[in-house]
């Protein structure tokens, strides 16, 4: 999967705040994720993000299916 800097995902599960979108701030073997929701930041492995991912919204507009 090519998740990029900036791209918003939305998860198959919500944040305790009830929000299920995230912004990638960081790429790599883990992802640091931001909530959109309540501003929660969190670091997770690439393989439990990819495996969550229901969309992602590229930073340019575009929209893709997970």
């Amino acid at each position: 999967m090519d998740i990029q800097l900036g791209d918003r995902l939305t998860m198959k599960k919500a944040h305790p705040c009830g929000s299920k979108e995230w912004e990638v701030l960081r790429v790599g073997m883990d992802f640091r994720l931001r909530c959109t929701g309540c501003g929660h930041v969190i670091m997770i492995p690439r393989s439990k993000a990819e495996k969550n991912i229901r969309r992602i919204v590229r930073a340019d507009g575009t929209e893709e299916k997970g």
